[in-house]
């Protein structure tokens, strides 16, 4: 069975209609030293379990989404939009 994210926008859709593009991580100051900036480009966790990321919906709507997923099962937790989120509509 093919897995499925639940867009926001186009309901249960499989997972290869998207792209994954990186980790939803809290951008530094503009004005941060260069240790901030060289951490967020180059330094990464690897967590075990749940883990925010940012995935546009390429195949899709195309829209940005905030996809959390457990990474040890690889179960989608939560799935919201990024622009929504922004403006606090949060999650449809």
């Amino acid at each position: 069975m093919a897995s499925l994210i639940r867009c926001p926008h186009c309901g249960a859709r499989p997972k290869e209609e998207f792209t994954v593009k990186g980790a939803a991580l809290d951008r530094p100051a503009p004005a941060a030293g260069e240790d901030a900036w060289f951490s967020y480009v180059y330094l990464r966790e690897n967590p075990r379990g749940p883990y925010a990321e940012y995935w546009h919906h390429t195949s899709g709507c195309r829209r940005w989404l905030r996809v959390t997923r457990d990474t040890a099962t690889h179960e989608t937790l939560s799935v919201t939009d990024v622009a929504s989120a922004r403006l606090g509509e949060g999650a449809r």
